[in-house]
């Protein structure tokens, strides 16, 4: 496998789609491009012999988070286009000289969406009122809320998502705290964050899982963040040492609203879904309609992009 983005320019792409449902509004989008040709493929059946030479791969979005054998197949393989916003799972996989791209930016609407809803059902204690709801307790005032109003919010993450949790939360009158992987104008890098923290109230989590943030959030993190905050982990499990926040839960200092956890899936027998203070959701902080064609809408660009014999925006560097 040998390529690079300017040996593109000028010429046509096979791009390798998966033909299930979700995955229509790709081959539509993609179809529509000039010098793209798709081919569809079923991806829980061995890849046919005549498909094999595609120069582009976009795997379905439910396999973006692991490897699979079908990159061993395309020995003209020059481009894997994920559909994930992030890449961390493929990155040790796809070979050097073959560009991986994700959908970073497709994102931001629905994940930041989930983020303000889970501070919010957090806050305004809906778990408590749907368990007196299903007693039909009529419980005024039996249970304390919080406001986002003057708040401080800490988001780890200030990429796409975490600017719009950002925006998001301004409006109700909480006060951001953006921090990313190098500081700049008015962005804080990771050497601020243990100061940082102990005037927080919220701390959201939707940085990418790399090198720098693996076990980040662990027992020193935790016990740095104020009696009662808030954390929401809308980036990757393992950023959070599990162990360490089933511990901090369990004292019922700090509570949790979690999109993604580790392990993941979560076992049925795990300590986490009987901590006091946490609500948990599927890693599904993404699914809303209309998700697919975000994800494909970003996807074509970066494929225009490729055709154009420029290095796509959304390309993983540093692998």
């Amino acid at each position: 496998m040998s390529s690079s983005a300017g040996s593109m320019e000028g010429k046509s792409v096979r791009v390798l789609v998966s033909q299930e449902t979700d995955d229509r509004v790709g081959v539509e989008l993609l179809s529509s491009i000039d010098g793209v040709q798709v081919v569809t493929y079923d991806p829980n059946l061995p890849l046919p012999p005549e498909k094999c030479d595609a120069d582009v791969l976009i795997p379905p979005y439910r396999s973006s988070h692991r490897p699979i054998p079908l990159l061993k197949q395309l020995g003209n393989l020059r481009m894997v286009q994920l559909l994930s916003a992030g890449a961390d799972e493929w990155s040790g996989d796809v070979p050097a000289d073959v560009l991986l791209a994700s959908a970073r930016g497709a994102h931001a609407g629905p994940v930041s969406e989930w983020v303000l809803s889970a501070i919010l059902c957090v806050y305004r204690q809906w778990p408590a009122l749907v368990e007196f709801k299903r007693e039909a307790v009529w419980a005024h005032r039996r249970v304390a809320a919080d406001t986002l109003d003057g708040s401080r919010v800490l988001i780890l993450g200030a990429g796409s998502i975490g600017t719009a949790v950002a925006e998001r939360v301004r409006p109700f009158g909480a006060r951001p705290t953006l921090v990313a992987s190098s500081a700049r104008d008015g962005v804080y890098g990771p050497e601020d964050v243990p100061g940082l923290l102990p005037d927080h109230d919220v701390v959201v989590i939707t940085a990418p899982l790399t090198e720098q943030t693996l076990g980040l959030v662990d027992k020193d993190f935790l016990a740095a963040m104020p009696d009662g905050a808030l954390i929401v982990n809308a980036g990757r499990g393992k950023i959070v040492d599990t162990e360490a926040l089933v511990g901090e839960l369990r004292t019922g200092r700090l509570r949790a609203a979690l999109d993604v956890t580790d392990p993941e899936p979560l076992p049925s027998e795990h300590p986490l879904w009987e901590c006091p203070g946490v609500i948990i959701s599927p890693h599904m902080a993404r699914t809303v309609p209309g998700t697919n064609v975000l994800c494909y809408s970003v996807a074509a660009d970066q494929i225009r992009a490729f055709l154009a014999g420029e290095v796509p925006p959304n390309t993983v560097t540093g692998r």
